[in-house]
């Protein structure tokens, strides 16, 4: 078969197994060959007609098998563009979606180009948000902690790839690694899902650390204990910064407000959704 058939026949799998649009089942698989092929789409485009030696065929063949068993594409691949940045991801940490670069737009606009500000990333992962903030403020020191080893080594390595040194990271639950550390900003993306929500068990996030997920029976337990800390850590007139689920907004704005945060916003991403909600702290330190 040529490149060309296989594609083809890959899509046609791609939308039935996994219900995807055509577009979208186009492009996964034109990603997997090209991994397979290590070549670009323009590539492909030019040698449509040619035909897989037996190894290469064999190899795409798995990798379609991996994606057709519901695999996420981002660790078959191990990479995943975000905010600009090509990002190495493993099952040991959270796939960067596109409705997480709303929080570092909002985060980018609290914090001045030429700012010296101290950022924190809470439960940074595969070091998604702290390393997008980090590039496009080079003169901020931003901080990014996890809980989890493995995620940690990710993020070192994809700073150290980007060449990015304007980060540190630390190994902390949340913020129990941080004493008398003081930031004007604090982001974070936490596990905010239901601990019942019958979407863990569906689609990429099967394959995902549940640790980065689910977060008690409403999900908002661990929102709870960031901005009950948050205090404690930020500078009077700092900022936290939270994403959370698409119906959460009023009720995380309650939480910071009854902890004592002022000036509450949201921030819509791209389908209008309030994805995230910005709080600032003036009263003195705790």
């Amino acid at each position: 078969m040529s490149i060309h058939a296989r594609l083809t026949v890959a899509q046609k799998l791609l939308t039935e197994a996994l219900k995807l649009d055509a577009c979208e089942a186009r492009l996964e698989a034109r990603l997997l060959m090209q991994e397979v092929l290590g070549k670009d789409h323009a590539w492909l485009l030019a040698h449509q007609h040619d035909h897989l030696d037996a190894p290469a065929a064999s190899l795409f063949t798995t990798l379609l098998e991996r994606r057709l068993k519901g695999e996420p594409i981002a660790y078959i691949l191990g990479k995943r563009e975000f905010y600009g940045l090509k990002l190495h991801v493993t099952p040991d940490t959270l796939i960067p979606r596109p409705d997480t670069e709303t929080l570092v737009e909002a985060a980018l606009k609290l914090t001045p180009a030429d700012s010296n500000c101290n950022l924190l990333d809470l439960g940074t992962g595969s070091g998604a948000i702290a390393l997008a903030i980090a590039a496009a403020r080079p003169r901020a020191a931003v901080t990014a902690v996890d809980a989890s080893a493995a995620a940690l080594e990710i993020a070192t390595g994809n700073a150290a790839a980007l060449k990015i040194g304007n980060v540190r990271f630390i190994r902390s639950n949340w913020f129990s690694n941080l004493p008398g550390q003081l930031f004007d900003l604090i982001v974070s993306n936490p596990p905010y899902i239901r601990s019942a929500d019958k979407h863990l068990s569906q689609g990429d996030l099967r394959f995902e650390p549940l640790s980065a997920l689910a977060s008690g029976i409403d999900g908002l337990d661990d929102i709870r204990k960031i901005v009950a800390a948050a205090p404690q850590h930020l500078h009077p007139g700092g900022w936290v910064l939270l994403e959370h689920g698409y119906d959460q907004s009023a009720q995380v704005a309650n939480i910071m407000q009854l902890e004592g945060f002022v000036d509450i916003t949201h921030h819509p991403d791209l389908a209008g959704i309030l994805r995230v909600t910005a709080a600032k702290w003036n009263q003195p330190r705790r």
